[in-house]
């Protein structure tokens, strides 16, 4: 097998997880802070990435959305803010969601930012009609 830069990278992600779940099976009891940290390091990786690729599109678009309705796009910053909002205090506030009606609501408000955001960038794009 040859291991060099151009091994597949879903190959190398999935050993690399391997290692790391061999690595907290391994610690045994002592792998609960571990995991616990691991786990945090994913959440914080998960928020960069997505914050990155976000202000990639928004820095692409930027001049599109400009041309927009004052109503657009209070509508669309709004649903972004409200969706920012509502996955930063589920990290803030400890145990939240803890039962099924507020992960309902945790994901429900998610999915109605992103159907406003996307209903309004359908509207405001013609593509030349």
């Amino acid at each position: 097998m040859d291991w060099d830069v151009r091994t597949n990278g879903t190959f190398r992600g999935i050993l690399l997880v391997l290692l790391a779940a061999a690595i907290i099976t391994a610690s045994g009891q002592a792998g609960a802070i571990g995991l616990y940290a691991v786990l945090l390091v994913l959440q914080i990786a998960f928020v960069v990435v997505l914050a990155i690729v976000l202000f990639r599109l928004w820095r692409t678009h930027r001049g599109e959305i400009g041309m927009w309705s004052l109503r657009s796009r209070v509508v669309f910053y709004g649903a972004a803010l409200v969706a920012l909002v509502d996955l930063v205090g589920s990290w803030v506030v400890p145990g939240y969601p803890s039962n099924g009606l507020e992960a309902l609501v945790f994901f429900g408000v998610l999915v109605g930012c992103g159907f406003a955001m996307y209903r309004v960038w359908q509207d405001e794009h013609t593509y030349g009609y």
